[in-house]
């Protein structure tokens, strides 16, 4: 008996570890007793879904694999993305295993080539690129297991010189899951939005997508029982599944079985494209880091599932403090709907985050901010969406020497951060500089680039003390005078998880 306790203890915490889960199945059913938080120990495994960039034949985009280094992992590893193409029946197409040929190309399943990245990492610390180019770029499924799992980042970022969506469009690939939320989609008609849902798994997905607007839900029943085959990517026009046109909606992905990567590509006709990621769970006070500082216009788009109605006080957390600004103190939010307030030039040419709370008693909701920089036709789009603070580490791949910003806010307490610039991918050496964020501000930081950087480098941005920390990055380029944007938040990588230390709990058998 003693020994089948302990070995059921033993197998918990590795599978917590393995995982990456912090859940764990009563004590009590295996005789033992959690004795206190234990430790936090790197994960083993990590997967990551990345959407098909483009189908634009004039895209070109970059992909960025990033492991920072972390203390506790074992010696050996692996990271790589294969195509998440669908196995076909009959043996044709694609076997399903993603595997590619000698350059690099992967198999589409009519037996064409579509272009893959090639990325190989050879070790933590030091981030490896791969360019493709046309709009044959498969959905990617990636792997790191080892020591290239913990905190494992993939940065997918597209540039189109022109048409529909054209200007700079980036994403974190992330994790598969079974429910999104994603504030700020569109079926107007200038935006043409597509949800990627994409399934790593060997057995089929089953998704829901509603739709929600200014009146509340969508009626529709074209956005029931999706089904995403296995090793697979579904791309669902977002105005097929609505009768009317809306400016703004949000959209709920929720998976019956399975699970899926998700993200919106949200594409306009005039003021270019961005990916839109899923928002952070909804809460009673909700944070958005990063508006850049030269933004022309922004807007807020808000969304509560509950019964009950609220109001949001609306604050911009700027270099010297939080400020209300001009007209928008307070925004009504009906319950169950979609509410969008235009807020102009918010950040008057300063660095600005906003940050939104309630009096008691409050009601959680979840937010997006999409934001255009440029003016006339040289206008570019991009979406920052709530999310969660930065409580340890996060990071973001695919920087070059110029045209990047780091954004940090400290709502409510003032935190220490360090960042650190890796290794670039072709050259040069980690540097590392400390900030101190004072409460209720938000701090723009030109990141460190290494000293004799060759290629394109990692930040990432570890909390040291003090309170909450929400942080975002942002690529700007000039491409034909088009003011390209696009921003990626930093919540935690969750690269390690705890496990609680556990003791035999022996008086279960004294019944």
């Amino acid at each position: 008996m003693n020994r089948t306790t302990l070995s059921l203890i033993a197998c918990t915490a590795a599978l917590a570890a393995v995982t990456g889960f912090a859940a764990f199945d009563s004590p009590d059913a295996a005789g033992a007793k959690t004795t206190g938080a234990g430790a936090r120990l790197p994960v083993e495994r990590t997967t990551l879904v990345c959407p098909a960039p483009s189908d634009s034949d004039i895209a070109d985009t970059t992909y960025t694999s990033f492991t920072p280094v972390t203390q506790g992992t074992p010696g050996d590893g692996t990271a790589q993305l294969k195509p998440a193409t669908e196995q076909q029946a009959g043996g044709t197409g694609d076997s399903g295993d993603g595997s590619e040929d000698g350059d690099g190309k992967g198999k589409d399943g009519d037996g064409g080539k579509a272009a893959t990245p090639d990325l190989k990492p050879e070790q933590p610390g030091t981030p490896v690129t791969s360019d493709v180019s046309g709009g044959s770029a498969p959905a990617l499924v990636g792997t790191a297991d080892g020591r290239f799992a913990p905190g494992w980042t993939v940065q997918e970022t597209t540039e189109i010189a022109a048409g529909t969506g054209r200007g700079l469009l980036g994403v974190d690939c992330t994790a598969p899951d079974t429910d999104f939320w994603f504030p700020g989609a569109s079926t107007s008609a200038d935006r043409t939005d597509y949800v990627h849902l994409t399934n790593p798994d060997d057995s089929a997905a089953v998704v829901d997508i509603d739709l929600y607007g200014k009146d509340g839900a969508v009626k529709s029943t074209l956005g029931e029982g999706i089904t995403v085959p296995p090793h697979s990517t579904e791309p669902v026009l977002l105005s097929t599944l609505s009768d009317s046109a809306q400016d703004d909606l949000t959209v709920h992905v929720s998976v019956r079985s399975g699970r899926v990567g998700a993200a919106v590509q949200a594409l306009d006709d005039k003021l270019g494209g961005d990916w839109l990621a899923a928002a952070a769970d909804a809460a009673d006070t909700v944070v958005l880091p990063g508006i850049p500082k030269d933004a022309t216009s922004v807007r807020l788009i808000v969304f509560s599932s509950a019964d009950a109605d609220t109001d949001l006080k609306v604050q911009l957390a700027s270099p010297s403090g939080l400020i209300t600004p001009a007209g928008h103190d307070t925004v009504h939010i009906k319950g169950g709907t979609t509410t969008a307030v235009d807020l102009g030039d918010l950040t008057r040419g300063q660095a600005g985050s906003l940050v939104l709370t309630q009096n008691s008693p409050a009601v959680p909701v979840m937010a997006a901010l999409r934001v255009i920089r440029g003016k006339g036709d040289k206008q570019e789009s991009a979406f920052i969406p709530a999310t969660a603070p930065l409580t340890t580490r996060a990071t973001a791949a695919g920087n070059s020497a110029e045209g990047a910003t780091l954004s940090l806010t400290a709502p409510t307490a003032t935190a220490q951060v360090k960042v650190t610039a890796s290794a670039g991918s072709d050259g040069g050496t980690e540097v590392s500089k400390t900030y101190t964020v004072q409460r209720g501000t938000t701090q723009d930081i030109t990141p460190p680039v290494p000293d004799g950087l060759k290629g394109s480098y990692a930040l990432t941005v570890q909390r040291l003390s003090g309170g909450p920390v929400y942080g975002a990055r942002t690529l700007t380029s000039a491409e034909d005078g088009v003011a390209g944007v696009t921003t990626q938040t930093l919540p935690d990588d969750g690269g390690t998880v705890a496990v609680p230390q556990a003791d035999q709990d022996v008086s279960v058998l004294q019944q």
